[in-house]
């Protein structure tokens, strides 16, 4: 399985072509076998969190992005669950407010970036600013496209600064989107998730594809690496993601920081 896994890696400075990576892969794992697998995974999880929220010198940053419906709230609550809330943040980027317009465009991330000791979670990000403004035409391209060296650079110096960077491509199709999004309508507990902006963004679904396969190619990083997770199946996508948490924070190596105190000296007196 951990050599299916880095099929989802995008290697650096290579081309991206979203219509031909499947959004249903899932060989040599089963439904019921994959629950079993994210059980174990949340525990390894917890006890990895535990000891960087202990040892304050690291932080991971995980950014999730898809289309709408793409299943990022799902990620979040199905996956993140094995964290312990005191030490992550989950932070939702919206349009930004009048203050956030009046600051560079990385601003109003830099400032929800994870201490040191924490996990924190970007549902959305700083990518939306070379996504949802090159779709519309928000601001000239000359602007734009000086984006991806800034989010590079970016990037680059947070993992200088000890926060690890996992960035999450949720890939569905078009056809699992109509599904969710009907869903919607039908279910009653779910008519509060309709927004009518969703069904118009949707008629602008080859050209976000074009936008995502060029964030995917240009902000692949060795450093800050982007993972396409096929996604329209979410049992396997919560896998997925978990797994390639889990084998990251297992790479930070996080330890837990020498007593401060003799423990054995309070073992005695009592």
């Amino acid at each position: 399985m951990a050599q299916k896994l880095s099929e989802f890696l995008v290697k650096p400075d290579t081309k991206v072509d979203l219509k031909k990576i499947s959004t249903t892969y899932d060989r040599d794992l089963q439904k019921e076998q994959s629950k079993i697998e994210l059980d174990k995974l949340h525990l390894k999880m917890s006890k990895l969190q535990y000891k960087l929220h202990a040892e304050k010198k690291q932080a991971l940053l995980i950014i999730l992005q898809a289309m709408d419906a793409g299943g990022k709230d799902g990620t979040i609550r199905d996956v993140m669950h094995g964290f312990n809330p005191q030490g992550c943040k989950v932070t939702s980027f919206r349009v930004p407010n009048t203050e956030e317009i009046s600051h560079d465009f990385l601003w109003r991330i830099h400032k929800k970036v994870p201490a040191k000791g924490e996990i924190g979670i970007f549902n959305r990000s700083h990518y939306g600013d070379v996504l949802i403004v090159r779709v519309h035409n928000m601001v000239p391209v000359k602007q734009w496209s000086k984006r991806y060296g800034h989010i590079n650079d970016f990037e680059k110096m947070l993992t200088h600064e000890g926060v690890r960077i996992l960035k999450f491509y949720l890939h569905i199709s078009k056809d699992e989107q109509k599904t969710r999004l009907e869903k919607r309508i039908t279910d009653p507990t779910k008519h509060w998730k309709i927004d009518e902006a969703d069904y118009e963004e949707r008629k602008h679904w080859n050209k976000y594809m074009h936008s995502y396969e060029h964030v995917l190619e240009k902000c692949s990083t060795t450093w800050a690496p982007w993972y396409i997770i096929p996604s329209d199946r979410k049992w396997y996508r919560n896998w997925a993601v978990a797994q390639i948490i889990t084998e990251t924070l297992e790479m930070m190596k996080p330890r837990l920081p020498r007593p401060m105190v003799d423990a054995e000296k309070f073992r005695s007196e009592n």
